[in-house]
């Protein structure tokens, strides 16, 4: 092998890439044998199904074999509102604000170990979970219910249990978005958000449940394309030495890998294949492209990658080192898949409900709530954020409703009306107010203020399946029928 070889060798090892459909394209195949780092799979991959996910895994570890190398196959399985395995029906397991709520760690801790098992039979090797995020900032737009809590203390155990259950399967945990997306009001998906804290403030909130990840053995960290003053007052998070430094000097030795490096956050205006050039000088290790690529763009960064060697812009030993860590972690997860049994307590299905139940209770009104006989149920529907997508999320509705449209004719019967977010969404708030007959809200996104007018609130914190059958079980003791419903009845 050539020099010039190796290094371009190594440009496309540090890669993880995408494509659009449920099978492996040829020429994404043909990367993958010339020793593409891995595939990060999202909805358009998985939506065949557990099986079709497995068999497109072992298409993916078949190609890279015939290379001579073990791929990295990634997914974004944090449960709750953020599932790709489970998108066409919505989460079976609690996410983060509902577990942190309901402060069990052997529930979470058991969560974890469930999201493992089954990425682990459908043949993925590294989730881009837990997030570590302390949601300070109740009106921010990307983490919210991703966010085990707005305290950082409860953030830093839960992150703990989490990432020791999912690692018990042989699934290495990313544990993101570092330092911290949480005190942040913007979206780095379509924007480039500033995290205005000290370096005091740093250390006593965002960074606490890094540290416990750190020592729980969580096994990668991401990034964040956040831009912190009091570290680097123009470099994003994860473009930048002295952000990316700091998780050094905390004591982690595990690959960095970035967020997605196509976020506006992180490539405008300078472009994916720059982005990744400055996000290996500045520490980074495994480098996420984003969803739905063409593999020009991975020859693109590759060749990138290259030159930014020859010109002594990017030093090869970097490049070297950041191959050998995610070679380090490749071979502990073989070494880990062999101490797993892959099988779950038959009681965890129960046990997510009581946790539904505790989540629900925390932060709802469940005294005021008045007779529900014949009661219909009314969506309040706004798009989700780039990180949820679109996925299912509230009990099946009557009707649909979008802020800003005219109403419909609205039926003679109380309604249970159901929103996201509405804290941050004054115009959500506008079209509850005009909704005669509302005799109760359902609240599935983060618990913001709330001046309900005397219509009481349930707060669920998250969507899931067992927070769906919690809040159906308030709604029955009430006297709401959902068998009545047009939505359950379809």
């Amino acid at each position: 092998m050539s020099p010039e070889t190796a290094v371009e060798t190594l440009a496309l090892r540090v890669q993880v890439s995408a494509f659009a459909g449920t099978t492996l394209p040829a020429d994404y195949a043909d990367l993958l044998r010339a020793g593409l780092g891995g595939i990060c799979l999202f909805g358009t991959n998985t939506a065949a199904g557990e099986q079709s996910v497995r068999s497109l895994s072992a298409e993916i570890r078949a190609a890279s074999a015939e290379g001579g190398w073990t791929p990295v196959i990634t997914i974004d399985e944090e449960g709750g509102d953020v599932t790709r395995l489970e998108a066409l029906t919505g989460s079976s397991v609690l996410g983060a604000a509902a577990l942190g709520a309901a402060d069990d760690l052997a529930l979470t801790e058991e969560t974890g170990r469930a999201v493992g098992v089954r990425l682990a039979r459908a043949g993925i090797n590294l989730d881009l979970a837990p997030v570590a995020d302390v949601n300070s900032n109740p009106d921010n737009p990307v983490i919210a219910t991703r966010s085990f809590s707005h305290d950082a203390g409860v953030v830093a155990k839960h992150v703990a249990a989490w990432v020791k259950g999912l690692e018990s399967t042989g699934v290495a945990a990313c544990v993101k978005h570092f330092p911290g997306h949480g005190d942040t009001g913007q979206d780095s998906h379509v924007a480039l958000p500033v995290l205005d804290a000290d370096l005091a403030t740093l250390r006593n909130r965002e960074l606490v449940p890094f540290l416990a990840a750190a020592e729980a053995g969580a096994a990668s960290v991401m990034t964040s394309h956040i831009v912190v003053p009091a570290l680097d007052p123009e470099l994003p998070g994860t473009l930048s030495a002295p952000v990316l430094g700091l998780l050094r000097e905390l004591g982690y030795e595990g690959p960095i890998v970035s967020d997605a490096l196509d976020m506006a956050g992180a490539s405008e205006p300078r472009g994916i294949p720059a982005a990744a050039v400055l996000s290996l000088e500045a520490g980074a290790d495994l480098l996420i492209l984003g969803p739905d690529k063409p593999t020009s763009l991975v020859h693109e960064t590759t060749a990138a990658i290259v030159a930014a060697v020859e010109a002594g812009e990017l030093a090869l030993e970097r490049l070297q080192d950041a191959v050998a860590r995610v070679d380090r972690l490749l071979a502990d997860l073989d070494a880990a898949r062999q101490r797993t049994d892959g099988e779950l307590d038959p009681r965890f299905e129960e046990r997510s409900v009581e946790g539904a139940r505790r989540a629900l209770a925390a932060a709802s009104d469940l005294t005021g709530i008045p007779d529900l006989a014949g009661a219909e149920v009314v969506t309040v529907d706004t798009e989700a954020n780039i990180a949820v997508g679109d996925v299912p999320w509230g009990l099946p509705p009557d009707l649909v409703v979008r802020p800003g449209d005219p109403l419909p004719d609205l039926p003679d019967a109380p309604l249970i009306v159901q929103v996201r977010d509405a804290h941050r969404r004054p115009e959500v708030g506008r079209t509850v107010a005009e909704l005669r007959g509302a005799a109760v809200l359902v609240e599935w996104g983060w618990p913001g203020t709330y001046d309900g007018a005397g219509v009481p609130r349930l707060c669920p914190q998250g969507y899931s399946l067992p927070g769906v059958a919690a809040v159906t079980e308030v709604l029955r003791r009430a006297g709401w029928d959902p068998s009545t419903s047009s939505g359950h009845r379809k």
